[in-house]
């Protein structure tokens, strides 16, 4: 089997994916991220602390989480055979605490003894509130207000574990600028802060540490598919914002040209989207050279999405990177689309997903025509849908008025 080394030995030492990557920041930052990059790199090969990790995991975080036949969706649909990676069932409900648990315990080792981070959907805040909580540190996060609207419960969990939620008010009052605030605190406060950042976004090396802390998810998927003596599946499906779960399920495989990997994008609505990849062109957002969302004067675009977690205008630079030497393909699915995709899980399978994961559901309702019997599809289920309840019914208020 062809092989794409280059490819999975990423990033280079300057902290770039092909063209895309790098360091855009303050020079007042570099000397912090200097200081992460040489922890990370010395602690990831600590067999202390690799074994403190993976018993925390498995103990506190409830990994591995299942591969799961959608045996009534299989036979619904008619074609490949549908597994479902549950990170929802991990705990706080998403994929997002993977990354927690290992940047709080990067963070310790540092010698920090405060956690920032920005959220949209609010399960990274959730998540980063409970490692904080659970390893004793204290934790200010970031929240768009329209966020905060969208994701009350999220807001009430992050406060009921101990965070302080800070509400940003600037600019379209999502997640991108909770990103921008979250930067300015860690700018005034980098010598006893730690930025916990939530996707594979960002400068080096926040991409490389997310990634590999979220890369789990795809090597449980061989590992399963190895112990039922099976092929490696054909097909994985995930949705793409910042990238974190894409990253994760992807990884592991990009060594693997045969099995096909497609990211999912938020198309958003009337024009207004949160697809970088399949709509925007190169350029510099959140300290990395990527694809985003930009006008023609180089300004950032607002983006929308009904979910929250998808609302980005920008993407991590490895996926970028993965969309030019044609490792990934990369699809978009609008807002009405992912309702579908939610209330066909739902009622099919008794699995209710998040809105963002639900784009991923939408596409394969679309995809599973181009399939064959005796393949398999595996879909990357990133968070559940509890906290979308709400939008869900506003939606269908707004549809029946």
């Amino acid at each position: 089997m062809a092989k794409n080394r280059e490819a999975y030995n990423y990033p280079d030492a300057r902290g770039y994916f092909g063209r895309f990557g790098g360091r855009f920041v303050p020079e007042t930052l570099i000397p912090a991220l200097d200081e992460l990059e040489s922890g990370y790199r010395k602690i990831r090969r600590d067999p202390a602390f690799r074994k403190e990790y993976q018993r925390l995991l498995h103990d506190f975080a409830g990994r591995p989480t299942p591969l799961y036949f959608a045996a009534r969706m299989t036979g619904d649909l008619g074609r490949a055979r549908i597994y479902i990676k549950r990170e929802d069932l991990a705990h706080t409900g998403a994929h997002k605490i993977n990354n927690a648990l290992g940047q709080v315990l990067l963070a310790r080792r540092l010698g920090k003894t405060r956690i920032i981070a920005e959220t949209g959907a609010g399960q990274h805040g959730v998540a980063v509130a409970t490692a904080a909580a659970f390893l004793g540190l204290a934790c200010e996060v970031y929240m768009g207000e329209e966020d905060i609207r969208r994701q009350h419960l999220n807001v009430v969990r992050m406060e009921r574990l101990g965070a302080k939620v800070v509400p940003v008010n600037s600019g379209s009052r999502t997640l991108k600028d909770a990103i921008n605030e979250a930067i300015r605190d860690w700018v005034t406060n980098v010598d006893h802060t730690h930025y916990l950042l939530g996707s594979v976004v960002g400068p080096h090396p926040y991409p490389m540490i997310v990634r590999d802390f979220q890369s789990m998810i795809g090597a449980e998927v061989k590992k399963e598919f190895s112990s039922r003596g099976n092929r490696f599946p054909d097909y994985l499906i995930a949705c793409v914002g910042g990238g974190s779960n894409a990253a994760g399920i992807f990884y592991p495989f990009i060594d693997y040209p045969r099995v096909r990997k497609i990211g999912v994008e938020a198309a958003g609505v009337r024009g207004i989207s949160g697809a970088s990849l399949c709509q925007g062109r190169p350029g510099v957002l959140h300290g990395a050279y990527t694809y985003l969302l930009q006008d023609d004067d180089g300004q950032i675009k607002e983006a929308h999405s009904i979910a929250p977690g998808l609302d980005y205008p920008g993407v991590g630079p490895e996926l970028s990177y993965w969309k030019e030497a044609g490792l990934v393909e990369y699809h978009q699915v609008g807002d009405r689309e992912a309702v579908t995709g939610f209330k066909y899980l739902a009622q099919v399978e008794g699995i209710i997903p998040a809105l963002e994961p639900s784009h991923a559901v939408a596409f394969l309702l679309k995809f599973i025509k181009k399939t064959r019997k005796g393949e398999s599809v595996v879909l990357n289920l990133s968070g559940r849908g509890d906290k979308d309840l709400g939008i869900i019914e506003n939606q269908k208020k707004s549809s029946n008025a």
